[in-house]
């Protein structure tokens, strides 16, 4: 039987590794510069960029090998506390058990981290190693990824763009495309005015063709979002997305109530299976957004869109067009009825010359057909491994 030989984690680099971009951009792209509303928008120290308040830990690489040599690769974030809790705790846990079984290692890892929580870093943790050991399952297979959770449910995925370069968005042939909100409740009603211009001039510009939508990573609370949604309204936004505390359970409840015309999303920083089951049992949201390298990997994944399909609600993972992961995840499943593409690099400079792993397809005119090479495709040797390391 193929067992588990050795887990390790290490940090890599958090820029491309499919190679720099050769082509020249016609402009920087709004990431930046541009204000984006969040959970530290309260405090003026912080107010103005993320970048003043996130943490700095690197990306986080998970390498599994078997018993055979066969080996698979699985990333997350977070750096230090995500590598301590795989190399000194869930890693030489899993040696020596089946390769192959990633339900049983998926349930031994989630009770293996439940004295500290299988949420949060907990989670990060986990979905790097669950990655790791789906690449290994599809190599040692000879199978995608996609082919071995179900086969495709579609012809290619139907990808939206996020970010705000919308011009460049549509010239590249997305269909839907989401903006950065700005401005949150302490900008007053100078930030509801911004705000308001800001999706204005979004629906002027695509027309009434392309879907519109709103991320609000965090930043709002109820009674904003209320106030901000019924001045939107006229701008047919498909959804607002995460605008409460993670943690906000009961305030999506009061949303659902106050705005049953609008459609709302989150999930993005939810970690459990619980958090995603109650909102779907009370049919709080109409989207559900877990990240693949987040959430628990593609384990847990399955897992909600098993959840969401039983109350009728599709899964559309955070950003799950921009990693291999995430693409064999909306290939395969059903109720994945699109893919989001985070789009921060600067205008003119092709997707292909963008792409996290070598091997990993891009948007074509907003549609994206995955790898079909064994594993998750990422077309990525051991010695390039080791030129990721940080």
């Amino acid at each position: 039987m193929l067992t588990i030989h050795s887990v390790e984690a290490f940090a890599i680099r958090s820029d491309l590794v499919g190679g720099p971009a050769t082509t020249g951009a016609r402009r920087p792209a709004w990431t930046e510069g541009a204000e984006v509303a969040g959970p530290m928008s309260v405090y003026p120290r912080y107010k103005r960029l993320r970048a003043a308040w996130r943490p700095t830990w690197p990306a986080v690489g998970c390498l599994v090998t078997a018993s055979d040599g066969s080996w698979g690769f699985g990333i997350s974030r977070y750096g230090a506390p995500v590598i301590a809790a795989i190399n000194g705790h869930l890693g030489p846990l899993l040696v020596d058990e089946p390769a192959l079984a990633t339900a049983r290692l998926y349930d031994m890892m989630v009770r293996l981290a439940s004295p500290y929580g299988a949420g949060g870093l907990g989670a990060y943790a986990i979905s790097a190693i669950d990655l790791a050991l789906w690449d290994l399952k599809g190599k040692v297979l000879g199978r995608p990824v996609w082919e071995l959770i179900g086969g495709p449910s579609r012809e290619a995925i139907t990808c939206y763009a996020t970010g705000n370069d919308t011009d460049w968005h549509m010239e590249l042939g997305f269909s839907a495309t989401k903006l950065a909100c700005p401005h949150g409740p302490d900008d007053g009603l100078a930030g509801l005015a911004a705000n308001e211009a800001l999706v204005a001039g979004a629906r002027e510009l695509v027309g009434p063709g392309v879907e519109l939508m709103l991320d609000c990573w965090m930043a709002l609370d109820p009674e904003y979002t209320v106030r901000l949604a019924e001045r939107l309204r006229p701008y047919g936004l498909r959804w607002i997305e995460d605008c409460l505390s993670p943690d906000d359970h009961a305030g999506w409840a009061g949303l659902r109530a106050r705005l049953p015309w609008q459609g709302l999303a989150t999930g993005e920083h939810w970690y459990t299976l619980q958090a995603f089951a109650d909102a779907a049992q009370r049919r709080v949201v109409d989207v559900l957004q877990p990240d693949i390298a987040w959430a628990g990997g593609l384990t847990a994944c399955l897992k909600i869109a098993a959840i969401a399909e039983a109350a009728g609600i599709p899964v559309i993972p955070h950003a799950g067009m921009n990693t291999p992961y995430g693409q064999h995840f909306g290939y395969a499943v059903p109720n994945s009825t699109w893919g989001e593409f985070f789009l921060g690099t600067p205008p003119g400079v092709p997707l292909a010359e963008t792409r996290l792993f070598p091997g990993m397809a891009v948007p074509d005119h907003g549609r994206l057909v995955p790898s079909g090479e064994p594993g998750f495709g990422l077309g990525i040797s051991l010695d390039g491994l080791g030129a990721m390391r940080a």
